[in-house]
């Protein structure tokens, strides 16, 4: 998805600063699909909280609720993705004493020029149709060739629809959240303030324009080592009939409704995007989700964007480098997903 913040773009409800001006080129599906079921167990939520906990994914819930993709990157990035027990043995996927979950790249081994490094990829068994879903991550991959994402995704993409919650590439400035469908869909704010800037309006993605329609934050500490100099913080997205609506939390400024798990969106600050069913469907545009994290290196993104965010060298180069991924690991404290009472 390219960069271009056009005047007719820009959103005239307050924006706090322009974005960055990265470029976002092809952005290729990135799901092979499953709808097997999950056998969490969910608490249920008690106190003012419209919504009750359905499913809290946390420490090894990650490595046995979560599948773990090991076919080739569908967007053609340089990652060889491991099984379960490849991704376990070699320290990729594991849980600290304090319950923090670690997928990370490969930091310790030569890889030549031109070569894979080994990732990590997993969605989860259990789809979803709808929801409020929470993500609390202490820390985040980045560095020049790094792609991390945390999306989820329907079947027969784009027609299943795309929802991009965290996403971008090397060290982009900010967080860009995107939405992928097929045909018929664009977005609009129906008159819902958000703080961010608008970056493209045409949801609609094809194999020629892949952009899909986004925003841009203007926060810093949304993505990359700011997010990670904060110990990270939360994003959290809402998705029912009136269309999908993001919020982005630093680190201590986390709603304490979320910290207790009652969560009230309707006492939560502007959010940071707004895609609304006005214009966009979203029961014929986005069902049967699973949700997704991963970790890819150059591929249809990061590798045409490489040269202009200033990395040095190739893209390629930068695979083989080791100690740029000591960088590139999501270390997730939970996600939690609930519905309406």
């Amino acid at each position: 998805m390219k960069l271009v913040l056009s005047a007719a773009l820009l959103l005239v409800l307050p924006l706090e600063g322009l974005a960055s001006t990265n470029s976002h080129n092809i952005h290729w599906s990135r799901h092979a699909g499953r709808r097997s079921t999950s056998s969490l167990q969910a608490r249920n939520n008690t106190g003012g909280s419209p919504y009750k906990l359905e499913d809290l994914y946390r420490g090894d819930s990650f490595l046995n609720d979560w599948d773990f993709f090991s076919a080739d990157d569908p967007t053609h990035g340089l990652v060889n993705y491991q099984t379960k027990a490849n991704a376990i043995k070699k320290k990729l996927a594991y849980v600290q004493d304090d319950g923090t979950t670690v997928l990370a790249v490969d930091d310790f081994t030569d890889v030549p020029v031109g070569g894979k490094r080994d990732s990590v990829r997993i969605s989860t068994k259990k789809t979803y149709n709808g929801g409020l879903f929470i993500a609390d991550f202490w820390k985040m991959p980045h560095g020049c060739s790094v792609w991390p994402a945390y999306w989820s995704v329907g079947p027969g993409w784009p027609e299943g629809g795309e929802i991009d919650i965290l996403e971008g590439v090397h060290e982009q400035e900010t967080n860009q959240y995107t939405l992928h469908t097929g045909t018929g869909c664009s977005l609009s704010l129906n008159n819902v303030r958000v703080k961010t800037n608008i970056l493209h309006d045409q949801c609609a993605s094809t194999p020629s324009d892949n952009r899909g329609c986004s925003f841009t934050d203007t926060d810093p500490r949304s993505y990359g080592k700011p997010f990670n100099m904060i110990a990270g913080g939360v994003f959290a997205h809402l998705w029912n009939s009136e269309g999908i609506k993001m919020w982005f939390f630093p680190r201590g400024e986390v709603p304490s409704d979320v910290d207790a798990k009652q969560p009230n969106p309707d006492t939560w600050p502007t959010p940071v995007a707004f895609f609304s069913s006005k214009t966009c469907n979203m029961a014929e545009n986005f069902y049967d989700h699973s949700l997704v994290l991963d970790t890819t290196l150059c591929g249809d993104f990061a590798g045409p964007t490489y040269a202009s965010a200033g990395c040095p060298g190739t893209c390629e180069q930068a695979v083989a480098n080791t100690t740029i991924f000591q960088w590139a690991k999501w270390k997730i404290n939970y996600i939690a997903t609930y519905q309406l009472n």
